[in-house]
């Protein structure tokens, strides 16, 4: 049973190259959960292996800009020249239906996330050292150097926000970073602004 009837939507973010994509499908592939990934929406090309509202929702900038208009987003951001966003329709059905939803997003987009929905849980994934998070963006082989050293200032700064987040995850191994965002999943279900209208009814009914 559930605690709560409508969903948790759970955001997992942090710097690029951090894992955050590794780490969410970590936690997917583990027993007990009951989690649906809310897939992105994107302007920028599909890469070798990615498969289209799978990884993400690939459209046009044409599109997108229209859903801008339309307010259809959550949030969302240009990098790079390419739009990044998730879609608003989409988490709020999930939610509505009781799922929770993961939501995996860069730091910026999560801090407008945060902006709109209050009861939402903010994890802050983490590299265990900063040569560590170097050492995985040039291995994805996907940016050059410019771009690299782009996203190692950016992250830079990003590591200053962490303090805007519920919770710090440090992604010094896969597996056990996965287990404990959902340890930290499962302990945000028995807050008591989150059940407490489930117990009432439990104890008030009849016996």
């Amino acid at each position: 049973m559930k605690l709560n009837e409508r969903g948790l939507l759970i955001v997992l973010s942090g710097p690029s190259g951090v894992g955050k994509g590794t780490v969410r499908k970590a936690l997917f592939d583990m027993d007990d959960h009951d989690l649906t990934y809310s897939v992105s929406m994107t302007t920028r090309p599909m890469r070798p292996g990615e498969k289209d509202g799978v990884d993400y929702y690939f459209v046009s900038k044409e599109e997108f800009k229209k859903r801008i208009e339309d307010n259809g987003f959550l949030e969302y951001e240009e990098f790079f020249g390419n739009y990044y966003g998730t879609p608003k329709d989409k988490v709020e059905q999930q939610l509505d239906e009781g799922h929770e939803v993961v939501l995996e997003i860069e730091v910026q987009g999560a801090l407008k996330v945060r902006s709109q929905v209050k009861d939402a849980v903010f994890i802050f994934l983490v590299p265990p050292s900063k040569k560590a998070l170097s050492d995985r963006l040039i291995s994805r082989g996907t940016e050059n150097d410019d771009t690299v050293s782009i996203r190692l200032a950016k992250a830079e700064k990003e590591f200053k926000l962490a303090h805007k987040y519920d919770y710090i995850v440090v992604n010094d191994d896969v597996y056990n970073a996965a287990d404990r965002i959902l340890a930290i999943i499962r302990a945000e279900h028995a807050k008591t602004e989150r059940s407490i209208y489930k117990y009432k009814s439990l104890i008030e009914g009849d016996i």
